[in-house]
């Protein structure tokens, strides 16, 4: 009987497989998304909605995507989905950063020495060209098969003629109003890579490096010493870690309100900081010495601003001279408090060299190679020379001290080796005309919401304390610093009239037409040399910086494309955290000298990817994650939710272990929905829907107010960019209240109830509110899923004229959708009931499993509870009937008395089991069915069974 029974039951059927063999079907679905135009349609269905521009960074191509990649891309696309699915105009142009030496790099790698040797400039920019579309092609593919929506055939390329041209729209007007000049001060150099550098080019590393202390003989002994007693010559005791640059030294620096002492050992009297003598003595292994003292004892001591203007003996260039001064940079952290200035090498000495009309002295080429301004030293590279310098000092006398110290030095962000200081004639960007750095801050300040706001102190810093931009560069890939030098006098000639030639020769021909054309060609007749009127004028060698070259896409993209619904500024800039001294910084700076405004509403980052311990992931190491080889395994989706799971903000942790969590969270959520849309096969809502509120059950009423909070919760997690907070909302939601209450406790009507029965039907209203909300809120993260789920609605939905053909085109859930309404102050109650009523459950979830283990039941559905509770609580339990407890609990019968403290008994039921539904319950209510429980007499009523068929 039982058997045939069965055939009676309401069991869930769904085509949603339980499998979703992700790694097969989602390519299909992509293919199925480019046919539909998916990206188009949210567009046109949009297109009257408000515009949300989420602009996108430009990736390097340069190789396959990375998990940095799919992170960063999977992020945005969240940000683009959820606006979308909540109606705003989202249109996404990616793009990718094309120039640059990498690029040039791996192509004089792949040619070899002998063919660069020959090779002429555009067929070399037409060979970094080729590679840059081959890798554009590599990752638009990877980054297509993460699911992200954006227009990708026809993606923003920084070598194509449109975006050049904005290159020289913004350097026009900025070095028309005089924030670009030509320069010659010290800049990051890479001897390796043969070019300066910017400080977003800069990583910084551990060197060891040689720490040496020198005495400088000083031309006179200082009156106040002399008067003290002091004879013979005095010396001044500098200290430095790079002993190369002592061939380029013309001052030495003091702190200027240090007191500075005379030390005498060993026959030398060596000006130094009082404060640092102790420790330098220590270093010097001196084992006795003493100080210049006056008349009472005590030691003579002078201001360091006191020793401006006296003159010393240069240590290598012998017959130079150089000063002491002083400076605000000079520390008494460590050394001597004397700082040997080479203004040549470096920032704070160029700035005070400057101050104090010190000259500047360049004896270092572009290999890194001292030239013969560096005297004995000429032709050593500068690593050679720091073993040659120190011990030329030992032979003379002058070297005090010596030892070798590990600190953070700066490298190449592309070669990785250490880079140097070295003054070279440069284009930059001042940070101080026209007010940049400080219009800048003020941007920064109260013109951006930094996502999250702490990010707003770490770029605020560093664009406080950098100098100004270098932004020129001795290579061949890029754009071309687009001014003119007079062959003649060598004057730069750079006008209105000859910027807008430049910017229509690239607008028609490309940045290639630089190095193809003779300037006559394509200048207006009569440019001229101001300085010698001279017409004969020669182009510009070096290249833009990429970073100017990526951070002008406020203008070649935002402003360029405005046709295509872009605009500027952007709502928003997301990309790794490394990009507040990057992309972000250069964007800003740019767009605030061109047009005095941020290039955007609001910056997002995010942190690195780290490994499953946290250490940087590295080829060498073998602990790279490929997201190539995740999606092969687990899919895209496990990937996306992996993303969704973590606080972006933050480095995160990403390896085997934590995927295969993930992809446990990821069944659980896809086993909901197989649930959700098993119970609901047979549900039409626009005939089946309960709509009337107090035709639910306490338990339904409580489900649909629980998933409105759901609701509220998620919308303020997106609304913040929080989707760890998404998922973790959802996840609970899905684990804690759908599956272990609402779904177990409601089985029992959806399966035995008849068909058609109000009761069931409410149960399925509920469901399909909450299928509803999930399908929706999750569309912007499990992408392919989701979209999966809307194909497997209800027939009855899934047929219906004007339905969305793709959950992305299905709009946000709001709380007015939810049918049937949840009466005005009813959410409240419910939710304070049930907080009362789900505290009771868990009292007697446990005594049930305490009873299981006595094997007094061996399942809930045999006990009889009785619950004992405190007057209050009991006063919220008798609202409802006992039969919402047995629902709940799962059990045959519930009991209430009034006790001291909460607690459950559990026994077994005397009633009998149903051979039908298998709840405990009186049998033979039905005459038609006397062998099942009453309710189940009349479901079979319900469907013309006779007993015996």
């Amino acid at each position: 009987m039982a058997n045939s029974y069965k055939e009676t039951m309401n069991l869930p059927k769904t085509d949603f497989a339980m499998r979703a063999n992700l790694p097969e079907n989602e390519p299909k679905r992509l293919a199925k998304w480019e046919e539909e135009r998916i990206y188009e349609q949210v567009l046109e269905k949009n297109k009257d909605g408000k515009p949300f521009i989420l602009h996108d960074g430009p990736p390097y191509a340069n190789g396959p995507i990375h998990i940095g990649h799919a992170f960063n891309k999977i992020l945005k696309d969240f940000v683009n989905k959820s606006h979308a699915q909540r109606g705003f105009f989202t249109p996404y142009v990616p793009g990718w950063d094309c120039h640059g030496q990498p690029i040039e790099h791996m192509v004089e790698k792949t040619l070899g020495p002998e063919k660069m040797a020959k090779i002429d400039q555009p067929t070399l920019r037409r060979l970094c060209r080729e590679w840059a579309e081959k890798y554009v092609d590599v990752q638009r593919e990877g980054f297509k098969r993460l699911g992200v929506n954006g227009d990708w055939e026809h993606p923003y390329l920084t070598f194509t003629p449109n975006y050049e041209a904005g290159n020289v729209e913004v350097f026009k007007k900025m070095y028309l109003d005089g924030s670009v000049y030509r320069g010659r001060k010290p800049i990051h150099w890479c001897k390796r890579c043969h070019t300066a550098l910017a400080e977003a080019e800069i990583e910084y590393s551990d060197e060891t490096s040689p720490s040496i202390f020198v005495k400088f003989k000083m031309d006179l002994m200082p009156g106040m010493f002399e008067a003290a007693g002091a004879t013979g010559d005095a010396y001044v005791l500098i200290w430095t870690t790079t002993p190369w640059t002592l061939p380029a030294n013309t001052a030495v620096s003091l702190a200027p309100d240090a007191d500075y002492v005379m030390v005498q050992v060993a026959g030398s009297n060596m000006i130094m900081a009082r404060e640092l003598v102790e420790q330098v003595a220590e270093i010097a292994g001196w084992e006795s010495y003493d100080l210049v003292r006056g008349a009472d004892g005590e030691p003579v001591s002078l201001k360091g601003r006191e020793f401006t203007g006296l003159t010393y003996t240069c240590p290598i260039r012998q017959d130079l001279k150089g000063t002491i001064i002083y400076g605000d940079h000079v520390t008494l952290e460590s050394g001597t408090g004397a700082v040997h200035t080479a203004p040549g090498h470096g920032q704070d000495d160029y700035l005070v060299a400057l101050e104090f009309d010190v000259p500047l002295l360049m004896p270092v080429d572009d290999n890194g190679v001292l030239t013969d301004e560096a005297g004995p030293f000429a032709g050593l590279d500068v690593d050679e020379a720091n073993p040659a310098i120190i011990a030329w000092l030992r032979e003379r006398g002058t070297l005090v001290a010596q030892k070798e110290i590990l600190h953070s030095y700066p490298h190449c962000w592309r070669c990785h080796e250490p880079v140097i200081f070295r003054a070279t004639d440069q284009w930059f960007v001042s940070m101080d005309k026209n007010s940049l750095r400080e219009n800048a801050l003020d941007a920064i300040d109260h013109k951006v919401e930094w996502i999250p706001a702490w990010a707003k102190n770490r770029i605020g810093s560093m664009v406080a304390d950098r100098p100004d931009w270098c932004i020129s560069r001795q290579r061949s890939w890029g754009v071309p610093i687009p001014v003119f030098k007079c062959a003649k006098c060598g004057n730069t000639v750079a006008t209105a009239e000859t910027f807008d030639a430049v910017i229509d020769l690239f607008y028609r021909e490309g940045a290639d037409a630089w190095f193809t054309h003779d300037p006559s060609d394509y200048l207006p007749r009569g440019v001229k040399c101001e300085t010698c009127g001279c017409t004969e004028l020669t182009p510009e060698k070096d290249i833009l910086d990429v970073w100017w070259e990526s951070g002008v896409s406020h203008t070649s993209v935002l402003k360029h494309r405005e046709a295509e619904g872009l605009r500027f500024p952007a709502d928003m800039y997301l990309e790794g955290s490394d990009q507040h001294r990057g992309w972000f910084q250069s964007s800003l700076l740019t767009s605030m000298g061109a047009y005095g405004v941020p290039p955007y509403k609001s910056v997002m980052h995010c942190g690195f990817t780290m490994d499953a311990e946290g250490k940087k992931m590295s080829k060498s190491a073998g602990n790279g994650v490929d997201p190539a080889d995740v999606m092969a395994k687990s899919g895209a989706d496990v990937l996306r939710l992996w993303v969704a799971s973590v606080d972006y903000s933050q480095d995160v942790n990403i390896g085997d272990e934590i995927l295969e969590r993930t992809s446990e969270a990821y069944r659980r959520i896809r086993n909901t929905f197989r649930f959700l849309l098993g119970s609901l096969d047979d549900f039409d809502d626009e005939r089946d829907v309960v709509m009337d509120w107090d035709a639910l059950e306490p338990l339904d009423q409580w489900a649909m107010v629980r998933t409105r909070h759901l609701l509220a919760d998620v919308d303020a997690a997106y609304d913040a960019y929080k989707f760890h907070y998404v998922y973790r909302a959802v996840y609970d939601y899905i684990v804690n209240d759908l599956s272990a209450v609402y779904m177990d406790a409601t089985k029992d009507r959806l399966y035995s109830e008849a068909p058609d029965s109000p009761r069931r039907r409410a149960v399925q209203t509920v469901l399909m509110n909450i299928l509803e909300v999930l399908v929706r809120v999750l569309a912007p993260v499990l992408t392919f899923t989701t979209d999966e789920v809307w194909e497997h609605y209800p027939r009855a939905l899934r047929e219906r004229e004007g339905r969305p053909s793709n959950v992305q085109l299905a709009g946000w859930p709001k709380m007015s959708d939810f049918a049937p309404a949840v009466p005005a102050g009813e959410g409240e109650r419910i939710a304070e009931d049930f907080g009362v009523v789900m505290g009771v459950r868990e009292v007697v979830t446990k005594a049930l499993e305490d009873a299981r283990g006595q094997k007094v039941v061996n399942k809930s559905q045999e006990a009889a509870v009785t619950v004992t509770a405190p007057r209050s609580v009991l006063d919220v339990l008798e609202r409802y009937d006992a039969a919402a407890f047995e629902e709940l609990f799962i059990v045959a019968s519930v009991a209430f008395v009034e006790g001291g403290e909460l607690s459950a008994a559990v026994e077994k039921t005397d009633a009998e089991k149903c051979p039908r539904c298998w709840n405990y319950r009186a049998l033979g209510g039905n005459p038609n069915h006397p062998d099942v429980c009453e309710r189940c007499g009349d479901a079979l009523d319900a469907l013309g069974y006779a007993e015996g068929e």
